[in-house]
């Protein structure tokens, strides 16, 4: 037995047409929303990494700068003295 057929004077309601439309629409969009969304996440991880580098060389920088500032008065300090003495008596260190 078949069903019978739509009576033309049934007017869609907006709701279901609109419901039909949503489900057909996210099956036919959902590869590509998932590559958009894939694409973004990605490109952001590639952004907040490569500020993160910078900023860890940043500070690194500043350490190794700090660092060599706070050594090398010591370090001149010590190879002059060094200097000094072999100048006093060359025959000792030579």
């Amino acid at each position: 037995m078949q069903p019978d057929p739509p009576d033309p004077r049934d007017i869609p309601i907006l709701t279901d047409a609109v419901a039909e439309s949503v489900e057909t629409s996210l099956s036919l969009h959902s590869k590509a929303v998932h590559a958009a969304i894939l694409s973004e996440t990605l490109q952001l991880a590639d952004s907040l990494l490569h500020q993160a580098a910078r900023d860890i060389e940043a500070t690194l920088f500043e350490r190794v700068f700090d660092r060599l500032r706070a050594q090398l008065p010591e370090l001149v300090d010590r190879i002059l003295r060094e200097h000094a003495a072999i100048q006093e008596d060359p025959k000792d260190h030579g």
